[in-house]
Formats: structure tokens, sequence, C-alpha cells
């Protein structure tokens, strides 16, 4: 694995400009997309097919870390989280309703206002707010970061922030897209053009961030990496399942304070 690591890390991989806390050409795309988020056909059908999974990790890898039962009815309970890039908050929303005290954050203003409309009409305290994870100035329990380090314009920078945001003892959860010659043929070829899962140009395949680039990023923001793990579709049983395949989608946690062997999730 360190090897594939390594090889995968050796290509060449361009970054923006670093000057820049969230790219506006990113964010207004999001905000086009924003009215359509909570649409299980339009265009986040992709989330919100991912979603469960998603979810049912980040509460495992919690209560592994913080002692609790995943079985409970409020697994969550007393824990903060903080959701970096939270769309219009589908991911928050179950979280909350885990019993987590929950803070989305988003560049995005139309996501923003859709995430607290949706969030009220389903009866949920979550505190959303449009500033950067660079800004936020709190620490968390639990700060997650689902699909977003690979829209910004500096890895670096923005795990930075994500690390800050972590409490002594915390957990960070981070999900993105590894830049290999299989993840450009399935997330960008297939997805957004053979199978139109998503809105053509949702990804830029040279914005993927490999497994070992994002550890050496966490590592260098005073985290160490717990868990890894990859993320495929399984079309047998129509569903996205967790996998020892890491060359498209991957999922991975670390933690402030604690060993620094990798395990597989």
């Amino acid at each position: 694995m360190k090897r594939q690591d390594e090889e995968q890390g050796s290509m060449q991989h361009s970054e923006p400009s670093r000057d820049r806390r969230a790219d506006p050409a990113e964010v207004a795309r999001f905000d086009r997309l924003a009215r359509d988020w909570w649409d299980p056909q339009g265009p986040m059908k992709p989330l919100h097919r991912m979603n469960p999974m998603r979810l049912a990790f980040v509460r495992d890898e919690a209560c592994a870390r913080f002692g609790r039962d995943p079985r409970a009815e409020a697994p969550l309970d007393g824990l903060t989280v903080l959701d970096v890039g939270c769309g219009a908050g589908m991911l928050a929303e179950p979280l909350a309703r885990l019993g987590a005290t929950v803070k989305g954050i988003d560049p995005a203003p139309a996501n923003i206002a859709v995430a607290r409309g949706h969030a009220a009409a389903g009866g949920l305290a979550i505190a959303y707010t449009d500033e950067a994870v660079e800004d936020v100035g709190e620490r968390f329990d639990i700060v997650t970061a689902m699909e977003v380090v690979e829209h910004v314009p500096s890895v670096p920078r923005f795990v930075q922030g994500c690390c800050d945001a972590v409490k002594p003892g915390g957990l960070l959860v981070m999900a993105t897209l590894n830049r290999t010659m299989k993840s450009f043929a399935l997330a960008i070829v297939g997805a957004e053009y053979v199978l139109r899962w998503l809105p053509r140009g949702t990804h830029d395949w040279n914005r993927f961030v490999t497994p070992a680039e994002l550890t050496r990023a966490i590592d260098q923001a005073g985290l160490a990496v717990d868990a890894r793990t990859g993320v495929a579709f399984d079309p047998l049983a129509d569903r996205w399942r967790l996998s020892a395949d890491m060359a498209v989608n991957y999922m991975l946690t670390a933690v402030r304070g604690g060993s620094r062997s990798v395990r597989s999730a």
C-alpha cells in the first residue's frame, strides 16, 4: 500500500493560487445547484446514494473513538461536530439526529440558505454559516470534510484549518477522490459523461488528492491518520460500500493524540 501511495503521489499535481480560501468558480457553481440539493433525483443524486454509507462510517468511527454504542438511539449525544463544506446539510442533519450538536459551514451562501430552511422545516437546531474553516476559531470533538478537499485552492491550508478545528482527543473524518487513471475513467468520464450521474465539470481530475498527499498534509498539520478505507459502488447490490480499493473514492480518519499506525477501516 505504501508503494502504491508513493507512486500515486509522484504524479503531477497542479494547485491553483494559495491566496484564496475558496475558489470563486467552485462557490458559484455550487450556489447554482443549491435549490436542487435535496432532490434525490437531481444533480446531487450520487451524494444521496452515498450518504447512508458515509454517515455509518462517521458514526462508527466516532463511536469507536469516544467509547459509544453505535446501536444506541443517540450515539453522538453530547459531542460537537463541525461539518466543513456542508452544502445544504445532507450529512449535518442526520448527524444532528444522532444526538450531536452540529455546526455546518460552506462558502456558498445559497447552500447555507437552503440548509437553514431545510433544518428549520425538520425541527433541527443546526448552526449554519458561510465562513471558511480557517476562520471558525472553535474546536470540535468531530470535524468532517466530505468530498470538499478536491475543490479548494490550497490543500495544505484547507487541511490545516480542518485539523486546527479538532479538539485534543478529537476526530477528523475526510472523504475525497484519488488522482489515478482509474479515477479519471470512472469519476470523470464515467460519472460525468457516460452515466451522467454528475453535471459535466463537477470535478477537475488535477485537483484530486492521493492518500499519500492527504496523509502528509494531515501529518504536517499536527494530527495522525488513524484509518483509511476505499469506497466503491456495488452495481449488483445497487449501493455504495466500503472497499479495500482506494484507487477512486476513499475516506480516512485522523486523531489529535494517538497511535501513528494506520489501520484499515
